[in-house]
């Protein structure tokens, strides 16, 4: 395997464990425990690590090493509140563009997602992975008509960084949502091609999972942040 690879190897895994919380918000990450549990050179890691603090997962201390973003309610309420604008605008702009073959991947997704049993996401199981890649796969489906790379890239970019405060979502008061109903209501604001429906239930969607999250933040006693 060639220095490339290495470093590529030691960035996907240390991004798909901060995006799905094995490492938690604030952890320390120690270059040595991260060598020996990758099977990795200290390049490759040091690589990695830095890849991953331009993308904002990792915060980089002065003789210190490196940590993982902390999570905050001001962090958390700036992130959705951008990814609330840049999702409007996709939809928007999916409903305005998209074909019959759009519509049949947007049904596709939902029918797909709405057959997968709902997991107790308290547990990293093959189920609960399943069935969020199912639902990245919906809302993939309704912003893909939007015909702008950079909004995706955009919105993609979004949706990673929400996806690290699920598991602390999930860690705090359970609050009753029919998050089935809220997709099925959403995609039929999109069939019926009414954007301001779509998209003030798509609105109160994120709404709801940001409030759920920062209620989960606030009792584990995070800092306000910025």
């Amino acid at each position: 395997m060639d220095a490339g690879s290495r470093t590529e190897r030691a960035y996907q895994r240390l991004r798909q464990e901060i995006l799905v919380g094995e490492l938690a918000p604030n952890e320390r990450l120690r270059v040595a425990d991260l060598e020996a549990r990758f099977e990795l050179g200290l390049t490759p890691i040091r690589e990695a690590l830095a890849r991953l603090a331009s993308e904002g997962l990792v915060s980089m201390e002065a003789r210190r090493g490196a940590r993982v973003l902390e999570a905050s309610p001001a962090e958390l309420a700036d992130l959705m509140k951008t990814r609330r604008e840049i999702e409007r605008l996709c939809l928007i702009e999916s409903i305005k563009r998209g074909d019959s073959k759009w519509e049949a991947e947007v049904l596709a997704a939902l029918h797909v997602l709405a057959r997968a049993p709902l997991p107790d996401f308290g547990e990293r199981s093959a189920l609960a992975l399943e069935w969020e890649a199912h639902h990245r796969r919906f809302h993939t489906a309704l912003v893909s008509a939007c015909g702008s790379d950079w909004l995706l890239r955009f919105w993609n970019q979004l949706v990673d960084h929400s996806q690290r405060y699920r598991k602390t979502r999930l860690q705090g008061p359970l609050v009753a949502r029919d998050v089935q109903a809220e997709h099925q209501a959403i995609l039929d604001a999109v069939l019926r091609r009414d954007a301001d429906a779509a998209v003030a239930l798509m609105d109160r969607h994120l709404r709801d999972t940001e409030e759920a999250a920062l209620a989960a933040l606030r009792q584990a006693g995070a800092p306000a942040g910025r």
